[in-house]
This record gives C-alpha cells, sequence and structure tokens, in this order.
C-alpha cells in the first residue's frame, strides 16, 4: 500500500530532527568532554602534560566564544608557548577596553612550583563550573580573570614520579626549577628568568588589582589542610592593609563554611622538625609574589595546601579557593580597586619620607590550638638525629605558641626627588627597570660638580655560594653627601611614582632583595689595582714617619684587633688607601640619590 506524501514528509522531518538531536547530545558530550581534564577523568589520581593545557586553552575559547580568549605572552627558554586564559563575561579583552569600563582584574596562576600542580587542575574546574552557571555564576560579570594554568612550563615537562617526595599526589608531576634552574619564586625583583620578564610584562599590560599564587606546602604532618596570606596586611600602604585583611579573612570564612581548616600564617615550625616550637608569622621579602605584589600597591595572595592531603582533597579546596577569590572581588573590586588607585596617588607622596624596608616579628606570642596529630620524637641510628614520626590514625590538638605581631625592621631616610644611575651602568640598569614598568628617564647632558648622596660602605660581605644563579652582597655603610660630576647618558629615576616603593627596594641596600644585594655590581667591589708589598713598606714608614697621629692610630690598631696585627696584607693595606694611588672607586656602590630633580 502507497504511503500518503503527508505521512512521507512528516516521517523524513522526525528522523532528521532525531538525527539532529542525536548530533546535537554527541557535540555537546564531545564538547563536555574536552573541557575535562585527566586528572577528573582519571579520579584525580593524574594530572596532564602541558599538551593538554594548550589544547584546553584553545577548546575553552571554542566553547565560550563571548567569554574567554586563549593568550600567549612569552616563550620559555625550551620554547614552550606561555599561555592564558582571559576569562570574562564583561566583553573587555583588551587592556584598553578593561580601563574603559574600570574593572578589576584578578591574575590566577598555578605551577610556579610545577611539582605542586593543584591550581592548574583546579582553575579549569572552577573555570567551567562559572561558565557553565553551576557556581559564581555572575562573579565575571564586572571582573575579568586572567588564569595562567602553569607558569613554571619546562619544569612542569620534567615529568616524573616521586619530583615531590614530601606530597601525596598526582602519581607523576614537574619540577620545582625552570629549565635553566631557576626557582621562579625567587626572582620577581631581579627577574633573571625568561619566564618571568613575560609575567611581569603581563602585569604592566594589565595591572592585575590581585594576583593568586597557588602553592603546596612542605612539612610536618597535621589536620589543616589551607593557608592564606595576604599582603599588604602587615606591610605596605596603611589604607591597603585594611582591604588585603578583608580579603584574606572572608576568603579564610569562605573555606571554613566548606569543611576546611584553613589558618592565615605559613605553618611551617619556628625550629625544624619540633611541633612544639609553634610557629612565626612573616613578611615576605619581595623576591616572593606576595611579597613583590605590595610594591606595586596590588594584592599579592599566598595559598598553600597542605602537601600530606591526598590530590583530590587538594584539588578541591583549591578550587574552592578560587570560586571565593572570584566572588570577593566580584563584590568587593570595585571599592579595592579605588583603594589601589588612591594607594598609587600616596606612594608618589613618598619621597624624603621614612619607609620601611624590611619587617620582623616580634618575641610577643599567643597560645593556639592546632589540630594535629599523635606523635613521637626519637633519635634517628640512621641520621644521627631527633625524628619526628606521626601518627595519622590519631587527631591531637597541639597546645602551641604564635607569634604573629608584625613590626617595620630596617627602615630608610628616602631622597627627596630620587635616584641616578652613571651612564656606565645605563643599559643593564634601564631594561630591569623596563620590565617592572618602572619610569625614569635619561640624562641629556653632563651634570657637572652636583649634591649627591653616595653610600660609603664599611663592610662589604659575598655570600660564600651562588644562589639563584647570583653571587649575593650584603653591605653595610651610611648615606653620606658628596659632589660628584656625573656625564650625559645616566639614568634618573624619580620616586614621584605608584612604584616608588618597588624603586626603593631595587635601590637602598638594606632592602634584602635591592639589586646590589643581587650581584649587580659586584664589580666595583673587586680590587684591580696593587701595591707591590716592598713599596707599600717605603710608604708606610714614610708616613709614619709624617704623621704622629697616624703613628697612634696604626699602634692602637694593632693592639684592640688581633685579625688585623697578625695580618701583614692588612697592616700594609692601612697605609695604602691613604696613598693617592688608591682606587677611590673601589667598595663603591654605584647609585646615588638625589635630593633635586635634574634637567
Amino acid at each position: 500500500m502507497r504511503m500518503k506524501p503527508a505521512y512521507t514528509l512528516f516521517k523524513r522531518s522526525l528522523i532528521t530532527s532525531l538525527l539532529a538531536s542525536s548530533s546535537l547530545l554527541m557535540a555537546n558530550a564531545e564538547a563536555a568532554e574536552s573541557l575535562t581534564t585527566l586528572a577528573e577523568q582519571s579520579g584525580f589520581k593524574k594530572t596532564g602534560r602541558y599538551e593538554e593545557v594548550e589544547k584546553l586553552c584553545q577548546a575553552f575559547q571554542k566553547s565560550y566564544p563571548k567569554e574567554v580568549r586563549c593568550l600567549e605572552f612569552g616563550r620559555t627558554p625550551e620554547n614552550r608557548p606561555m599561555l592564558a586564559l582571559i576569562a570574562t563575561r564583561s566583553g573587555a579583552f583588551t587592556p584598553a577596553q578593561v580601563a574603559k569600563q574600570a574593572l578589576p582584574v584578578t591574575l590566577i596562576q598555578g605551577g610556579i612550583h610545577a611539582g605542586e600542580i593543584d591550581g592548574k587542575d583546579a582553575g579549569f574546574l572552577a573555570l567551567r563550573e562559572i561558565l557553565d552557571n553551576k557556581l559564581a555564576a555572575h562573579a565575571l560579570d564586572k571582573q575579568v580573570l586572567l588564569f595562567i594554568p602553569v607558569f613554571n612550563i619546562d619544569g612542569h615537562e620534567r615529568f616524573a614520579a616521586w619530583n615531590r617526595p614530601n606530597q601525596r599526589g598526582p602519581e607523576e608531576m614537574g619540577w620545582r626549577t625552570t629549565a635553566q634552574n631557576y626557582n621562579l619564586n625567587r626572582d620577581y625583583v631581579k627577574a633573571d628568568a625568561p619566564e618571568m620578564q613575560a609575567m611581569l610584562k603581563l602585569f604592566n599590560t594589565w595591572d592585575p588589582l590581585a594576583v593568586i599564587d597557588l602553592h603546596v606546602t612542605d612539612g610536618a604532618k597535621f589536620e589543616h589542610d589551607i593557608s592564606i596570606q595576604v599582603e599588604p596586611v602587615n606591610s605596605g600602604d596603611a589604607a591597603l592593609r585594611a582591604a588585603g585583611k578583608a580579603l584574606r579573612d572572608n576568603v579564610i570564612a569562605d573555606l571554613a563554611k566548606q569543611g576546611s581548616l584553613p589558618l592565615p600564617f605559613y605553618m611551617s615550625f619556628a625550629h625544624e622538625d619540633d611541633p612544639m616550637s609553634g610557629f612565626v608569622d612573616n613578611v615576605a621579602p619581595p623576591r616572593f609574589s606576595n611579597g613583590y605584589l605590595p610594591l606595586r600597591n596590588r594584592f599579592g595572595m599566598l595559598v598553600e595546601t597542605h602537601s600530606w592531603k591526598d590530590y583530590a582533597t587538594r584539588v578541591r579546596i583549591t578550587h574552592n579557593t578560587v570560586i571565593s577569590v572570584l566572588e570577593q572581588v566580584a563584590a568587593h573590586g570595585n571599592e579595592w580597586l579605588a583603594t589601589a588607585r588612591a594607594a598609587d596617588q600616596r606612594a608618589m607622596q613618598l619621597a624624603g619620607q621614612i619607609l620601611p624596608v624590611t619587617y620582623k616579628t616580634t618575641e610577643k606570642t599567643r597560645d593556639i590550638d592546632f589540630r594535629g596529630y599523635a606523635y613521637t620524637r626519637s633519635m634517628s641510628d640512621v641520621s644521627g638525629a631527633l625524628m619526628t614520626r606521626y601518627d595519622e590514625s590519631k587527631p591531637q590538638v597541639w597546645k602551641v605558641k604564635l607569634r604573629d605581631e608584625i613590626v617595620a625592621d630596617a627602615q630608610v631616610n628616602l631622597p627627596k626627588a630620587g635616584y641616578i644611575v652613571p651612564v656606565a651602568y645605563s643599559k643593564a640598569v634601564a631594561e630591569k627597570l623596563q620590565q617592572h614598568g618602572i619610569e625614569f628617564r635619561i640624562i641629556s647632558s653632563d651634570l657637572p660638580a652636583i649634591s649627591v648622596d653616595q653610600f660609603v660602605t664599611s663592610k662589604a660581605s659575598l655570600q660564600a655560594q651562588s644562589f639563584e644563579g647570583r653571587q649575593a652582597m650584603k653591605l653595610q655603610g651610611l648615606w653620606q653627601n658628596q659632589t660628584q660630576s656625573l656625564r650625559k647618558g645616566a639614568l634618573f629615576i624619580p620616586l614621584t611614582q605608584a612604584k616608588a616603593r618597588l624603586v626603593a627596594a631595587m635601590f637602598e641596600p638594606q632592602a634584602p632583595d635591592a639589586l646590589i644585594n643581587w650581584g649587580w655590581f659586584n664589580g666595583a667591589f673587586e680590587r684591580k689595582e696593587y701595591m707591590e708589598a716592598y713599596v707599600a713598606e717605603d710608604v708606610a714608614r714614610e708616613q709614619l714617619a709624617s704623621d704622629p697621629q697616624l703613628k697612634a692610630a696604626f699602634d692602637k690598631k694593632i693592639a684592640e684587633d688581633p685579625e688585623f696585627a697578625k695580618s701583614p696584607s692588612a697592616r700594609l693595606d692601612f697605609f695604602a688607601r691613604r696613598h693617592s694611588s688608591w682606587d677611590q672607586r673601589y667598595q663603591v656602590y654605584p647609585v646615588l640619590r638625589l635630593d633635586f630633580i635634574p634637567k
């Protein structure tokens, strides 16, 4: 029997519709799978290689074309792409658009230490859930997220089991340092690593309000699962400290509601391997992310999950942290951004003021209940040291001391104008200033006989062993006013700029990460010309015969300084330093301070 045309058309239409629906369901399933990490697929036993990050970056952009862009912002020494996902519902995908809308930017980075890779998998999961409106549905409406799944990419690809022997999972992970063996979380000021230089360029371009640095601890075994530290809280601009404290405390409160046991200090014992020694909070120097950002008047948050929690637990807690941070910035970002911009203006007035460059923890303590485990301490016949062993089946509350009162330590009286770098050093220093986005200008004419402050060194100490590829230097001495002439081409770095704190941190010798302390000017402290001993002997006798006061000073030093007395070279140098042939540039810190703005 022949079917009626209308029925035939209906049947064809139904089949076409079913096929289309089936194709759509398959496409949606494939899309969902393409946005799922190996960590999720393996039940958080494994983590993917960097190739997965490259694929996911493009897949997120394809799946959420109105909300996500995949950005390459640099290349590693092994020529891998450094990738960031820009995520927002504001439509602002360029720094100019962000500035026009006055939006807060939150930068969240994983894998600065690539074995501590929780942030990568947690970030992808959190971002997918936000974009699918499952969590924090409006967090990206008036906020821009820069998500960097892996900062230390070459280290990430040094992939193996047991790269983190003090950590539970994943089965394999990356390595702590880069291909050039830099620890990126010691490199924020000196910025030797190409990866750090690319990151600083990202900072300068996007000006993030908050940088969230996702880590995993080392250390003892206990129940607490995460620490959240933010600066400014104990350092930096006073008004910005209140906002930093609100960010920290709000995130901690959010995590506590979800069953975590968060704390606001790094959970490392005051004395290694001794639980009863308690804990000491501190302000990190600017070589660290959370010490560097406050110098730019922005928030730096250090997130440390506990290494002895399994990978699934750590990823979940890191995921919760990412969600909380984005919700907090969504709720308070406009207010905090205004506070940060006001801090920029206040920083421009710091010239001539007293500025702390280091902080210290006082001896004041308070008692806290810390959730640890039962433990024993006994002498090891292997190491010969007292060793602590924990019983994770027996939770135990430890009554311990916490030192968390932090005050200013070393303080400097800043110059009234800024710093000047002689032309001989200008090229290298200018490159470093540009990397940090610091304002400077090149002096176009000679500066004859000008009043400057020069740092007069009383003691210069080289670190015995290189650290992060550099032979560190430590100076003792004082700034003293002198008259000097400078050739054109010198650099003038004014303090009337938003990054005035960072300028001081780079050029004041008392600042822990000043360029001088990272060995930038070691050549100036190397003696290149000498007086032969027999010549110095004659010079010494002439000086002693002609200057009774000098003879008295020499005799006194011999009597009071045994090391000097028994050193022939030191005794002859006593006189060589007073001879006209002495190198007046020896052990002179080249950077000068100015109390006036040069033309």
